[in-house]
């Protein structure tokens, strides 16, 4: 019996020295090993709107659709109002900047984005922008295909580039580069033609309008009416 005990306490010993050794190797294969990285901080949840608030917004996108219309594609009146319905979300927040801000100038938007919140500014933009009516239309058809070559060409000898280098070759706009697809022709044409007295008025705070001043200088009014049209007619 004590050369069975003694047997057993020999294999026991050994089994301690073996774990023993095992743990030191492991220490040593850890030692200087960068730690483990903390858990990322979750993102601090959005803070929920209230039915109030809610019901403001709401209230405020249908007095804005009373003038650009009932599903934003635009609207003609004494002047053309522009189609919102498809707008980069992007362009239409740095849009009502610039009317906050004094960039741009419209004697009804100008005092209509001075009592828009942050928050409702991105309600808005992000409500236009998940509209898609079909265009108004009304524009030349003959005019469609001179504009069709210019959007996509440019005009060399006026020094104009390509329309769909900035805002892509479906007119569809990017980030602060506004889409054009479905505006209305009539109002294209009267703010290419009025560009530098309506945008980037604020020289000190330049945007990115200010690329198309020279551009919108550089075209005569068949080219913009050209440009105009075709855009009109894209969905």
């Amino acid at each position: 019996m004590q050369a069975i005990g003694g047997k057993y306490l020999a294999v026991a010993a050994a089994a301690v020295i073996l774990g023993a050794g095992v743990a030191a190797h492991a220490q040593d294969q850890n030692k200087g090993a960068a730690p483990a990285p903390s858990a990322a901080k979750s993102a601090p949840a959005p803070r929920p709107v209230s039915a109030a608030a809610h019901r403001e917004m709401e209230a405020k996108l249908t007095y804005c659709k009373t003038c650009h219309g009932v599903n934003g594609q635009g609207f003609r009146g004494a002047f053309p109002i522009p189609r919102l319905a498809g707008q980069q979300p992007e362009y239409i927040k740095n849009q009502l900047d610039a009317f906050i801000q004094a960039r741009r100038t419209n004697v009804v938007m100008n005092h209509v984005a001075q009592a828009l919140s942050p928050e409702m500014v991105d309600f808005l933009a992000n409500s236009f922008h998940k509209l898609n009516p079909p265009p108004l239309g009304g524009a030349s058809a003959s005019l469609a295909a001179a504009g069709k070559d210019i959007f996509h060409n440019g005009v060399k000898s006026a020094d104009v580039p390509a329309c769909a280098t900035c805002h892509g070759d479906d007119a569809m706009g990017n980030d602060k580069i506004p889409r054009l697809a479905g505006q209305l022709n009539d109002y294209i044409v009267r703010k290419l033609t009025n560009f530098d007295k309506e945008r980037g008025l604020k020289a000190s705070d330049e945007d990115v309008s200010s690329l198309m001043k020279p551009i919108a200088h550089n075209l005569n009014q068949q080219q913009i009416a050209a440009v105009a049209a075709y855009v009109s007619t894209l969905r």
